[in-house]
């Protein structure tokens, strides 16, 4: 296994990008070993509440940690690809190999005010890896030309940097997974029952990735209290817990609070690891690194950040390392 990474993750749906930084440094200080970036246009609920610039907190992020740090990202419609090109060269350029990005379909509540029409499961996959194509062949120099669901004209990048970032596919299904094996540099999916996870990473070995990193982003909720803990869960993520099919076509704030009109607290168990205890939490995280999975992503999905930072350096951190 390469090199096992615990990464933070820096939920820009939830916090200000202010408390963010300072969280990211704390989490650095308690022994996390890489961050990791949501990219959002605007929160799932109102409750979130936030929705920060993620390429541009990512620079201020790595000036201030020494740490990696990866985010995901929708090239296509709300980015074009040939920015996000630029923005990764550059980011590169000056942070030499702590960048990697996941590339994902996208999701409607980014990309809504586009006014564009919102195109099929189908469609927006041929059009994320005609964008990973244009993306990798800009970080070669090449310029490039291209017209399909995207269009390019006389595109180059003066500014490139001597290593270039990873580019890894997000997948949650197993159609998905063996799809992007292909050319993907790696894979990131999200947490699951583990039996449905064996068949996301056995299809995306077989489908061409073999050898190549996986990552899992793992949903939890950690407090003092089981209590704190699910109402800190369900009140920050009860609209985010929905099949992906309903969460990438909601494309408002109002949608996804309609949608979670009716969850209860004790829906949320089978998308979120919701515990008191620090030993159930290291259990599963061991499970996951037993896996395969080089990079575990953690994000608390409750408010209470700095006292899950402050007792998973102390008594989690340690005994996955």
């Amino acid at each position: 296994m390469r090199d096992f990474k615990i990464a933070y993750h820096a939920s820009h749906e939830q916090f200000p990008p202010s408390m963010l930084l300072t969280l990211c440094q704390k989490a650095q200080q308690a022994g996390f070993t890489a961050l990791h970036s949501s990219d959002h246009f605007q929160p799932w609920n109102k409750a979130q509440g936030e929705s920060g610039f993620t390429f541009s907190w990512i620079g201020a992020a790595m000036q201030a940690t020494r740490l990696p740090i990866g985010m995901v990202c929708a090239p296509g419609q709300r980015y074009h690809p040939v920015m996000v090109a630029q923005a990764a060269a550059t980011l590169a350029e000056m942070f030499p190999d702590r960048l990697w990005i996941s590339l994902g379909s996208g999701e409607a509540i980014n990309e809504y005010f586009s006014a564009d029409p919102w195109p099929s499961k189908a469609i927006r996959n041929e059009r994320l890896k005609e964008c990973h194509d244009v993306i990798v062949k800009l970080l070669e120099g090449e310029t490039v030309n291209y017209s399909g669901h995207i269009k390019v004209q006389q595109a180059k990048l003066y500014t490139l940097p001597k290593i270039k970032p990873k580019f890894l596919g997000a997948a949650v299904t197993p159609e998905t997974a063996a799809w992007l094996g292909s050319w993907a540099d790696g894979m990131v999916t999200v947490n699951k029952p583990l039996d449905q996870l064996k068949e996301i990473i056995a299809a995306f070995r077989s489908g061409g990735g073999a050898g190549k990193p996986i990552s899992l982003k793992v949903q939890l909720s950690y407090d003092s209290d089981f209590g704190l803990a699910e109402q800190g869960a369900f009140e920050q993520w009860k609209t985010n817990i929905f099949e992906s099919s309903l969460l990438a076509d909601l494309n408002t704030v109002s949608q996804f609070e309609a949608a979670a009109k009716y969850v209860r607290p004790e829906d949320l168990h089978d998308a979120v690891h919701i515990s008191a205890e620090l030993t159930e939490h290291l259990d599963i995280l061991k499970e996951y690194k037993d896996m395969g999975f080089e990079t575990l992503i953690l994000h608390n999905v409750n408010r209470n950040q700095e006292l899950f930072i402050n007792h998973f350096g102390q008594h989690v951190l340690p005994q996955l390392h």
